[in-house]
């Protein structure tokens, strides 16, 4: 599957533990990347300063679902099930 195109939850719902360029504390789940674009776009993709956390995320549709306000709600449940356990 591929990205939607200005979907960008996979930019949101995740947090980011460890810093990385331009989010020396990391990024906390919920919240918008500082390089996420006006269209939703990642203005650091494909390059070596992307954190490696993104470059390994595969878009699949349990992770995505049909939307991107769904996609948004399922990597947030995701988040949070990772917190919990």
């Amino acid at each position: 599957m591929e990205c939607r195109a200005g979907c960008g939850a996979c930019c949101i719902a995740p947090s980011i533990s460890q810093p990385y360029f331009g989010m020396p504390a990391g990024k906390p789940a919920g919240t918008r990347c500082t390089h996420l674009n006006a269209e939703n776009l990642c203005a650091l993709f494909g390059k070596p300063e992307r954190p490696l956390f993104c470059a390994a995320f595969t878009a699949e549709p349990e992770f995505c679902g049909t939307n991107g306000k769904e996609a948004l709600i399922i990597l947030a449940e995701m988040e949070d099930q990772i917190k919990t356990s």
